[in-house]
């Protein structure tokens, strides 16, 4: 449990700093761009009084100032018109094969929209007498300005690199407590199963065969226990079952074994409904949800188990009439280690999640709980047809 916690403390972390380093990022770059701007556009002034200062010039005017402005303009696109739109020059601006005039006018209108233009009168006393200069940013202060959106999206990237490792990383490590508690586990319990089977053997000798037969049938059941620990770690051979059959036994079972005050309730389709499972694995979760049920209504309610059939899958409802789980905690009762009980690994959900999402290629989730009226898992799983 500590474990999960501590997973979620680190991707909450590292979503905290991708979105600050974005934020940092996006102040940075906008900071730079508005500067970078202010900068272009009184580059764009000085130019725009030296072409007033070019075509006012007479023969005595020394020219090697002005053109020396003019002609610094490498980065910025520019184009001069007169008062009807005629293009007087243009600089920095790639044509390619398109066509000269119509790219210029296009040009000329975003840099308008933008409200980059600086117009230059000649005679005060005629306003219609005027040149304008209309400029674009530089490609610099474009590319200054997509830069944070890339640097945004790399980060994110990396973030969810991150998380995706850190998930694949405690999946492998809870396979590996998985698997390894299951063998030790599995292996533990053969001795004393073997111990177990010889002396039944040699007290039927001497007692009731009937008290006999009951030892012996728990006895099964623990050899039966350390075969499903046994195959968790390994991918067990599913066959063709009736899941009406299989329901009745494992339920027979769960019953037998809790409160009378506990009452069950079974709903079955009248013809079979066949799925290709591993009995002992798929007997266990409904094992484990029945108990877990039983568990939640303090051995006293009414435990339904309905079996169905869809289109392309079974499905199977346990529902009980206990606690309920809070709506957000829905998903989180199948993390290892999450339980609301005060005993209790927190691993049985865990371990039928696995088994019908992994084994079975299923689904098992909540499908309806409400806080002291209960709760209602699902099951799905392919249908055999």
């Amino acid at each position: 449990m500590a474990k999960f916690w501590e997973f979620k403390k680190v991707r909450t972390i590292l979503i905290v700093m991708a979105v600050v380093i974005a934020l940092l990022s996006l102040f940075v770059s906008q900071a730079l761009v508005k500067d970078l701007s202010r900068e272009e556009r009184a580059k764009m002034e000085l130019f725009a009084q030296a072409y007033h200062s070019f075509n006012a010039a007479d023969e005595n005017t020394d020219l090697s100032l002005v053109l020396s402005v003019i002609s610094g303009n490498k980065t910025i696109p520019v184009i001069v018109v007169d008062q009807d739109d005629n293009v007087l020059n243009f600089i920095n601006i790639e044509i390619g094969k398109a066509d000269t005039a119509a790219c210029l006018a296009r040009s000329l209108e975003r840099m308008r929209a933008q409200g980059n233009s600086i117009k230059i009168w000649f005679d005060e006393d005629d306003p219609d007498n005027y040149n304008e200069v209309c400029f674009d940013e530089s490609l610099l202060l474009n590319r200054l300005t997509v830069y944070p959106f890339i640097q945004i999206g790399v980060v994110v990237l990396f973030v969810l690199l991150a998380i995706f490792a850190l998930l694949s990383f405690k999946k492998t490590e809870q396979n590996r407590v998985w698997v390894g508690l299951s063998k030790e586990t599995a292996h533990q319990l053969g001795t004393p199963i073997s111990s177990l089977m010889a002396w039944t053997e040699l007290l039927k000798d001497k007692y009731d065969d009937s008290l006999i037969s009951e030892m012996e049938k728990d006895v099964d059941r623990l050899q039966m226990v350390a075969d499903r620990f046994s195959k968790i770690g390994s991918m067990p051979e599913p066959e063709p079952v009736d899941m009406c059959s299989l329901l009745q036994t494992v339920l027979e079972y769960t019953s037998h074994r809790t409160p009378k005050t506990v009452r069950y309730v079974c709903s079955y389709p009248p013809e079979p409904v066949l799925a290709n499972v591993n009995q002992s694995l798929f007997g266990w979760v409904i094992e484990n949800l029945c108990k877990n049920a039983v568990d939640a209504m303090d051995g006293k309610g009414t435990l339904t188990i309905g079996l169905s059939q869809a289109k392309d899958s079974v499905i199977i409802d346990v529902a009980d009439t206990g606690k309920g789980i809070a709506k957000g905690s829905w998903k989180s009762v199948f993390d290892p280690g999450f339980t609301t009980k005060k005993r209790g690994w927190g691993l049985g959900l865990s371990l039928a999640h696995r088994i019908v999402c992994e084994y079975h290629k299923g689904r098992i989730y909540v499908l309806n709980s409400e806080l002291g009226r209960g709760t209602t898992f699902r099951i799905e799983i392919p249908l055999l047809k």
